[in-house]
């Protein structure tokens, strides 16, 4: 899927610890499936930043919302649910991540309901009301990359370096595999133990060319690294 990022910037780096926390599904890096969407927010945020706006696109892999590497929540369109996930990050008071989620996608809370739902939580509309009102409303359209991990899954269109993309997903699969064996673990706790160590912190920055040596390289590191923390 062709997907799109307005800013007043090339993207050609993402550094998710950059990205504004609380918004609609938490801190993360932001990208829409309708062009127009994004060209809309880049000409805002250019002129913001004095500058003109730029749209960065990139291939995202669909797999990724069936992959069992993935924790992933999709809204098809504004609902309750939607609401309370929006109003749960949205606010200001967590200083951590409302959720654990890796990708997210649903609608967006543009200004127009930005708007609505500041008199929402001031209890000057009522919830009944407001849903209704979402019903009605212009179709949106937004993914949110929360993790490290998740990122993977987005090729920048631009970067001609797409191998680097698919070499850290199989070394991943097959470090997996081993974990299983060599630790005795189900799936979900081998990936879990893969996706949170310093080495994939590390494979996942393309600057570091980690992922140019081999998987039993970087397995070894692994196992060193699981030997400190234990």
């Amino acid at each position: 899927m062709k997907v799109y990022h307005g800013s007043y910037t090339i993207i050609s780096l993402i550094d998710l610890s950059k990205c504004e926390k609380h918004k609609d599904f938490g801190q993360g890096f932001y990208v829409t499936r309708f062009r127009k969407q994004a060209e809309e927010w880049a000409e805002k945020i250019g002129k913001k930043n004095n500058t003109q706006g730029i749209v960065t696109e990139f291939e995202f892999f669909e797999s990724a919302f069936t992959s069992w590497n993935y924790k992933v929540l999709r809204f098809e369109d504004y609902s309750e649910e939607w609401l309370d996930f929006v109003v749960l990050n949205r606010n200001p008071n967590n200083e951590n991540p409302a959720h654990d989620y890796d990708i997210v996608e649903g609608p967006v809370a543009d200004d127009k309901i930005q708007r609505r739902l500041d008199k929402f939580l001031k209890g000057k509309i009522l919830k009944d009301v407001f849903l209704d009102e979402l019903r009605h409303h212009k179709e949106t359209h937004q993914i949110c990359f929360c993790t490290p991990r998740a990122l993977i899954m987005l090729e920048n269109e631009t970067d001609t370096s797409s191998d680097y993309f698919f070499n850290i997903e199989d070394i991943g699969e097959v470090i997996i595999e081993n974990l299983m064996l060599d630790y005795d673990v189900d799936e979900d706790k081998a990936a879990n133990i893969f996706f949170s160590s310093q080495i994939f912190i590390q494979l996942s920055d393309e600057s570091t060319n980690l992922y140019k040596k081999t998987w039993q390289e970087i397995y070894e590191m692994l196992k060193i690294e699981l030997q400190k923390i234990h």
